[in-house]
């Protein structure tokens, strides 16, 4: 399993703790209010820092699949 880097690591939880303190806004100037936003806005900020983030996981050709079939039906 890929891992973060523990720059990338610090970068996060310092995230989640203005997001917890409630001083964490969105780039379009609204407050953030779901933990999920809270934690991509941390990756992305890692991400361009240039701290190691591993990749996001892609979604596999027959999972896919049996999505599409699922929907149909």
């Amino acid at each position: 399993m890929a891992k973060y880097s523990k720059k990338a690591e610090e970068k996060i939880a310092g995230v989640m703790k203005e997001f917890k303190e409630g001083k964490l806004y969105s780039s379009s100037g609204d407050k953030v209010t779901e933990r999920d936003q809270a934690i991509a806005i941390g990756i992305s900020e890692a991400e361009q820092a240039g701290l190691k983030v591993p990749k996001q996981k892609k979604e596999s050709a027959a999972k896919k699949k049996r999505r599409k079939i699922a929907d149909i039906a």
